[in-house]
């Protein structure tokens, strides 16, 4: 029998961890297609009312005139000028920069959970997250600029120096964690709470030298926010969220085989090794790159996954594409209501995804209680 048919045979069971073990009944083809669908539904509601919304409204008929015009057709629905150049050159940018965060993260969360197999682990347990911020505090308070490489490069200084610094520290968590060659996901876990403790403490001491201009940019950023996107953003982030999705699907019967544990896994036939380094590796590429184009946004690779596995099952084969298509509605709705609650001014995107995803998570947590007593 080959490992997929394993993979689809096999009996399951979820993470040790906090989470109750639960076994994966694995949904049919056409289950699957459902729930996809389900959120492809959810994802385009949601693009459609952020379009919407905003000092200058877009009907859903004025939209469809716009984007007909565009390709050449024609439509008896009138809108304005003013509203096709907002929705060319600010809302939709703006849209699929918040698609492509959102869809990023939500991903990185649920590998980091199937690796660790536990429901609870997120991006900011290794110091992926934290890194990043390190390194952009570093760049706001000592102003530096990578201008001087070629004036167009200095508006990507703080996204360059995000994207390093969270490579860097998951190497640095990497490297530690490994012992004897082995590298442990127990072992892991320590090492990226103790460097992420440090990495936030030397945050906090660089953040002790900043004036107050620097504090508020440190403030907006640490709390994220889609402000300012363009075409050319959406482009720099596409390549690194594309390459993370597509090659975690690749990895679901493996995630799903993991779930049993390392050794039954490695049994299987499961390359353990190379495994845990492509989880890493892929969510590392896909929360830098995010952190770097929308700053530090939270909640989203936390609880997005959670709530697939809870309502299309525990499957790796449907968490992970939901996950992308979930997370990727979800950041794109709060968006609109960051911009929009308190307009003209914004809020933090951050603020907005806090507030939608604790009490949800509080819910599903005393849910799970409830079940186990």
């Amino acid at each position: 029998m080959s490992k997929a048919q394993i993979a689809d045979e096999i009996p399951v069971e979820e993470g040790r961890g906090t989470a109750a073990p639960q076994a994966i009944t694995r949904p049919d083809a056409g289950k699957r297609a459902w729930g996809l669908g389900v959120l492809v539904l959810l994802l385009f509601a949601a693009v459609v009312v952020s379009v919407g919304v905003g000092a200058v409204s877009i009907s859903p008929a004025e939209l469809w005139a716009i984007v007909v015009r565009k390709f050449g057709w024609t439509s008896t629905i009138p809108f304005r000028d003013e509203q096709e150049v907002i929705f060319w050159f600010i809302r939709l940018p703006r849209i699929c920069l918040g698609m492509l965060v959102g869809a990023g993260l939500a991903v990185a969360g649920a590998l980091l959970q199937g690796l660790f197999r536990n429901p609870l682990a997120d991006p900011m347990l290794i110091g992926i997250s934290s890194g990043a911020m390190l390194a952009a505090v570093l760049a706001i308070v000592f102003n530096i600029s990578l201008g001087v490489l070629g004036g167009y490069l200095a508006s990507y200084t703080l996204a360059f120096f995000a994207f390093a610094g969270s490579c860097l520290t998951t190497i640095i968590v990497y490297r530690i964690s490994k012992a004897d060659g082995e590298f442990k996901i127990s072992t892991m876990l320590l090492v990226g709470i103790a460097i992420n403790a440090f990495v936030m403490a030397m945050t906090g001491l660089i953040t002790s030298m900043a004036n107050d201009q620097q504090l508020r940019d440190l403030t907006f950023w640490n709390l994220g926010s889609l402000g300012g996107a363009t075409w050319i953003n959406v482009l720099t982030l596409l390549p690194f969220v594309l390459v993370t999705v597509l090659y975690a699907t690749k990895l679901s019967k493996a995630l799903n085989l993991l779930a049993l544990g390392e050794n039954q896994a490695l049994h299987l036939g499961i390359n353990i090794s190379r495994l845990k380094k492509g989880c890493i590796v892929l969510a590392t590429l896909a929360v830098g790159a995010c952190v770097a184009m929308a700053g530090n946004i939270g909640f989203v690779a936390l609880i997005v996954p959670h709530i697939i596995r809870k309502s299309f099952g525990p499957d790796h084969r449907i968490v992970l594409p939901g996950a992308a298509v979930g997370g990727a509605a979800i950041l794109t709705f709060a968006d609109a209501i960051a911009r929009t609650l308190v307009a003209p001014s914004e809020l933090p995107l951050g603020v907005i995804t806090a507030l939608m995803g604790a009490p949800v998570f509080i819910y599903i947590l005393l849910n799970e209680h409830k079940r186990r007593i």
